[in-house]
């Protein structure tokens, strides 16, 4: 499907922000079952050449370029209409042809930065295949199914419907979605449903029986993986420095309205890991949250990161580490964006030791994770509970339910919020017992002092 016929296939419903295209229901698996489960991600450029179109296919998706407007008599309206279904989208082709055209100038410059392409296809193949290894010795064997991994990159290659033609001639007979994306977004995950959904609707792709991973953002091991990636990056600062590091948590940003207007719960999902995730550490050290990569006039989620380092060397702090938490592979926003670009802010603002964790990429309790939540969505033949292997780093004991039973933390129970938090959600508790395994005290996150307290927050 080109991005122009899916200009003409979609429209804006609440779907894409519950997440209510494919069912988040248990799907019942039965020996013999062949299950793909569909690994669905950004995509990147794999060489310079790829830049433009990858841009392109970017700057055309409707669910990302949403532009919102106020009207008399109403309190919005959306400009999609104009851009996409008057002359069959030629208005958004020709503009942002010509966008990506000239954006693909600078752009590229970033990727050769890197290496000549994004880092991010080849990492997504090495987590398939992980998964993919783990799901049939660990749970496949004793099941008598078999798991076969797909990718599905929303604006590059492997395209969704490659990922279903390979399905097709795998014989597979059940489906799992898996965003590769712990915090639910209409931008993210809505938008590779919407579409994995119009390719079925235009009978493109077979209609198989499918469950979906809404969110995992407070997966006891995704947690643990990140706190363990931390753990490694404090180890890159001198031993003098060590005490005074700062963590900055740096999620890619969204427009403030798709969480204020549209209720899109990304905001609330990337604090509510923060904050389970600095509980689990025991609040070791003084952290923040704040949001990358703002494009266009409108307002976007604050704090920006590079913001929030000015910020923090205005008032002395000059040793900081950055960690990339919505993002599950390294790619140009943490390779060039953290690691080149905003490091040289950094150094201009005054912050002397800074240092940016690797992705999650590979990490085993990462993978651990995704096949728990993987797991979780599926009614096996045999107790999954029994079969499950425990990470080095994942004490706690808990059974694997599906997402939609899992209660959620208490709103109240989270301090770590942004400057215009609405309380849209929370995340699950994937552990049953979200008092139990809430925060201990208070977390809240206030204006950058001189810290005394290194356990405190500021």
């Amino acid at each position: 499907m080109t991005p122009r016929e899916f200009l003409s296939e979609y429209e804006y419903d609440k779907r894409i922000i519950r997440g209510t295209y494919f069912s988040h229901d248990p799907l019942t698996i039965e020996a013999g079952d062949r299950v793909g489960v569909v690994m669905m991600n950004l995509g990147g450029p794999d060489t310079l050449d790829d830049v433009e179109p990858f841009l392109y296919n970017l700057f055309m998706d409707p669910a990302i370029i949403d532009i919102q407007v106020p009207v008399w008599g109403r309190k919005e309206i959306s400009l999609n209409w104009l851009f996409d279904k008057f002359a069959g989208g030629a208005l958004r082709d020709n503009l942002f042809s010509f966008v990506a055209r000239k954006r693909s100038e600078s752009v590229s410059e970033d990727y050769e930065m890197i290496g000549g392409g994004s880092p991010i296809n080849r990492l997504t193949r090495e987590q398939a295949d992980g998964l993919e290894k783990h799901l049939n010795a660990q749970y496949g064997d004793a099941a008598g199914a078999t798991f076969k991994t797909y990718i599905a990159m929303r604006y590059w290659k492997p395209f969704s419907e490659d990922a279903a033609r390979q399905m097709q001639d795998d014989d597979i007979n059940k489906v799992v979605l898996l965003p590769l994306y712990p915090h639910y977004s209409k931008t993210t995950t809505g938008s590779s449903l919407v579409y994995w959904k119009a390719l079925e609707d235009n009978d493109e792709i077979p209609e198989w029986p499918t469950t979906t991973v809404f969110e995992y953002a407070a997966h006891p091991k995704y947690l643990q993986a990140l706190s363990e990636r931390i753990d490694e990056g404090l180890q890159r600062f001198p031993a003098d420095v060590r005490g005074d590091v700062h963590l900055l948590f740096s999620a890619h940003g969204t427009p403030v309205n798709e969480m204020l207007k549209r209720r899109d719960p990304y905001c609330c999902l990337v604090h509510s890991t923060v904050e389970q995730l600095m509980r689990r550490r025991g609040h070791d050290r003084p952290f923040h949250t704040a949001f990358q990569s703002k494009v266009g006039p409108n307002e976007w989620l604050t704090p920006s990161t590079p913001d929030k380092l000015e910020e923090l060397a205005d008032h002395g702090h000059t040793a900081v580490l950055v960690i990339p938490v919505a993002f599950v592979t390294d790619h140009v926003e943490t390779s060039y964006e953290l690691d080149i670009e905003v490091r040289e802010e950094a150094e201009e603002f005054g912050i002397e030791h800074y240092e940016v964790t690797s992705g999650l990429n590979s990490h085993p309790l990462f993978i651990e994770a995704l096949a728990e939540a993987t797991i979780a969505q599926l009614d096996l033949p045999v107790d999954a509970n029994q079969l499950r292997q425990r990470g080095d780093g994942a004490t706690e004991r808990y059974d694997l339910t599906p997402i939609n039973e899992l209660p959620r933390y208490p709103t109240e129970g989270r301090d770590t919020r942004c400057p215009n938090c609405q309380c849209v959600t929370e995340a699950r508790c994937w552990t049953g017992n979200p008092k139990a395994d809430g925060p201990e005290e208070s977390s809240a996150e206030h204006p950058p002092v001189p810290v005394a307290n290194p356990s405190s927050t500021a």
